[in-house]
């Protein structure tokens, strides 16, 4: 995984713990369980008396940082810090579960506060190094693919609709085979972003590994952690994993990846202004003229 941006965000601790638990050796999964239950009593011990308190040895903790792209024990307990602050001052931290018998007030609440939360926790484990180091490739690039199935698919198009304003070759393909039939005929100018947000779906695995093979560079967009397809990755973006007993969780983790894509897009249109804006003004006149034409 890419290095973790330092002090430029200092939260998302316990966010980034809760995502990869599953994944953790069991040591380190201990005292990860063990921060969790603790957190506000965590961010005042020393890396001695943790890993006392816990079981572990102080190697192991500092494992599990590195395991969580930080730096030290440090920057861990510092994210900690950030995340308990911010719960007392915004009263966020927590996804709603939906009620379908409630009201639809209640209803326009909690999918409102599911995606914000999405959105807000997916801020602390995206890392603007790999921001950045993907906009730079996808700006070179001679060739744009992005896969996504399923959900996914809708991402990718989203993809391929906003890089066509800025005069990108970019193409979105939602079918396994058409994948392959692209990605064998990528070369080392082209980019590849595979999309899957539990970083699982065999398709995606099997089409990127076509592409690496051809010298493309890999964009994946996953949720936090390891997974096959962003082992597969040269840039790794990543998006909040959003609780799993809530039932809006597949809405809440598309609109973390549309607001991931939207940071990416900005980003390269920002340091290309002079030669997008145009584009951008270009393709919205052609659209605002047709939709005069046909009222």
């Amino acid at each position: 995984m890419g290095e973790s941006d330092g002090g430029n965000m200092l939260n998302g601790g316990l966010v980034s713990l809760q995502a990869i638990l599953e994944e953790l050796k069991p040591s380190e999964q201990k005292v990860a369980q063990y921060i969790l239950a603790h957190p506000e009593e965590v961010v005042k011990l020393s890396v001695q008396k943790l890993a006392e308190l816990s079981g572990v040895s102080e190697a192991t903790i500092i494992r599990l940082a590195r395991s969580l792209n930080m730096k030290g024990y440090q920057e861990l307990k510092l994210r900690i810090a950030g995340d308990l602050n911010k719960q007392v001052t915004n009263n966020l931290g927590s996804y709603q579960e939906i009620m379908m018998e409630g009201s639809i007030e209640s209803i326009m609440q909690a999918v409102s506060w599911n995606n914000i939360q999405s959105i807000q926790d997916t801020l602390s484990v995206l890392s603007s190094d790999e921001v950045k180091r993907a906009a730079d490739a996808l700006s070179r690039a001679r060739k744009i693919d992005v896969y996504g199935v399923g959900a996914s698919a809708v991402i990718a198009a989203d993809i391929k609709q906003k890089f066509s304003r800025i005069n990108l070759w970019c193409e979105a393909y939602a079918d396994f085979h058409a994948q392959l039939t692209s990605a064998v005929n990528l070369t080392e100018q082209d980019v590849v972003i595979g999309i899957s947000y539990s970083g699982q779906t065999e398709d995606i695995i099997q089409s990127l590994t076509e592409a690496r093979q051809q010298g493309a560079t890999i964009i994946t967009l996953t949720k936090f952690g390891p997974s096959p397809v962003a082992e597969l990755a040269d840039i790794r973006l990543f998006t909040s994993s959003v609780e799993k007993s809530i039932r809006s969780g597949a809405m809440a983790s598309r609109i973390a990846q549309l607001n991931v894509i939207d940071i990416l897009f900005i980003t390269m249109v920002s340091r290309q202004q002079e030669e997008v804006i145009p584009l951008l003004e270009k393709t919205r006149v052609a659209v605002s003229r047709t939709k005069r034409s046909s009222g």
